[in-house]
């Protein structure tokens, strides 16, 4: 498979995929249902929340955290993450739109 030439598509083409990528992991939902339904900022008890082992969660909130939809404080020696509201908004706005277009109930295939 080729390398994706990203300019050939439009900035909300781009960034509607990138998020999707992000979110294309069930772990990764898992974690964002998580930190949704807590509403605060959570260190290492995320960890007990999955069955996963601690490097596994670091990468998957890496990958959250590099598409905007976490932010993490670091207390000491651990790290503490939270939904990022501002994002999170961005994001819903994103799908809204693409899933709010309508399409015929034709049978074509």
């Amino acid at each position: 498979m080729g390398i994706t030439k990203t300019e050939d598509y439009t900035a909300r083409q781009n960034a509607l995929a990138a998020v999707s990528k992000a979110l294309s992991h069930p772990a990764r939902v898992a974690i964002l249902e998580h930190l949704a339904r807590v509403d605060a900022c959570i260190g290492s008890d995320l960890v007990d929340e999955l069955p996963l082992a601690q490097p596994t969660v670091s990468r998957h909130l890496r990958e959250l955290r590099a598409a905007g939809l976490i932010k993490g404080r670091i207390e000491g020696t651990s790290v503490h993450y939270c939904i990022n509201a501002a994002r999170w908004a961005e994001v819903q706005g994103m799908f809204s739109s693409f899933f709010s277009r309508q399409v015929s109930d034709q049978d074509c295939c």
